[in-house]
């Protein structure tokens, strides 16, 4: 297996307009940034498998089939007692998002829920820090990073910051940093920098990360594309204009694009890795990200690779 996502896979109930009244219209769309990752993942040409859990409900039913007609493994979803989690996803005419969460069965699987062999059969196990906010899901996530890490895997991961899933934004830093000795590879947004380094300063910030040991650093700046620390050299890689529908997904899609791209690299997917190649790399996955951008959802927004081949832009 390529890669291997652990965390939250969920409805986003998001806003897709208003009606002659004035009263918000929603799609319930699947969701949840390692979901995400895994089928972005998934759709260019990455062998992905996806963890988690989901309720014995309608939507859990739907999520499953999702992850499947993506060809994800589907074979770490779990179900719970608990009813399917939603975010509800609201979108101001930049095309920005709000969320309210409304959480459920994802904050259920246990350590005991993780299949050691498939963490140890992937060259990639991602996660992101939603999974760390409460729950069984916590312990679950740091076993499954732990168990990647001190087994030669690669630990990919997004500290997604939502404010509204933390008591306050000191106990999100304290969380959010607490796995970072177990990984190797990090894509945060640019306000998530100063959360997790005490700097916003792209190369203090940056530094700080690679200085806890961190290898590929990449610092999501919306449309001006990304900012990348590797090997001690850092620089920006430009982003693609795009008329935005809808961010949701965006940044989920740039990582899933990196991790396929790099898994193509053979078993040990940063040996060898050189700037030139990875600046394709990036350029690659900003590109995969504009065509998400471009329209509405996160997963069914996602490219596919023939899309993207032959440069094709959104």
């Amino acid at each position: 297996m390529d890669v291997t996502a652990i965390g939250e896979i969920l409805i986003d109930l998001t806003q897709t307009g208003v009606n002659a009244a004035g009263v918000p219209q929603f799609s319930a769309n699947p969701g949840g940034a390692p979901a995400n990752v895994a089928v972005a993942a998934a759709r260019l040409g990455a062998g992905s498998a996806f963890w988690g859990k989901v309720g014995d409900d309608g939507f859990g039913t739907y999520l499953r089939k999702v992850l499947t007609d993506n060809g994800v493994d589907a074979s770490g979803l779990r179900t719970g007692s608990q009813p399917t989690t939603m975010a509800v996803v609201s979108v101001d005419e930049t095309g920005e998002r709000s969320f309210r969460f409304l959480r459920g069965a994802d904050r259920d699987i246990c350590p005991e829920e993780v299949d050691e062999d498939q963490v140890l059969r992937s060259k990639i196990l991602h996660f992101g820090s939603v999974s760390l906010t409460a729950g069984m899901c916590r312990s679950a996530t740091i076993f499954a990073a732990r168990t990647a890490h001190k087994n030669g895997g690669l630990v990919s991961y997004d500290p997604n910051y939502r404010p509204a899933l933390w008591a306050n934004q000191a106990e999100a830093a304290e969380w959010m940093t607490i796995p970072l000795p177990l990984v190797d590879i990090i894509k945060l947004a640019e306000e998530e920098l100063p959360l997790l380094t005490g700097s916003a300063d792209l190369e203090e910030g940056t530094r700080v990360l690679e200085d806890r040991g961190l290898s590929l650093i990449m610092v999501t700046l919306g449309s001006e594309g990304v900012f990348c620390r590797w090997k001690g050299e850092t620089w920006k890689q430009p982003g693609v204009s795009v008329k935005v529908a809808d961010t949701n997904g965006a940044g989920d899609t740039f990582l899933g694009a990196v991790l396929s791209r790099l898994c193509q690299r053979g078993e040990k997917p940063l040996e060898g890795l050189e700037r030139p190649e990875l600046e394709d790399i990036l350029a690659f996955a900003n590109r995969a990200a504009a065509f998400t951008c471009s329209r509405s959802g996160a997963i069914p927004a996602m490219p596919a690779l023939a899309e993207l081949e032959g440069g094709r832009m959104p």
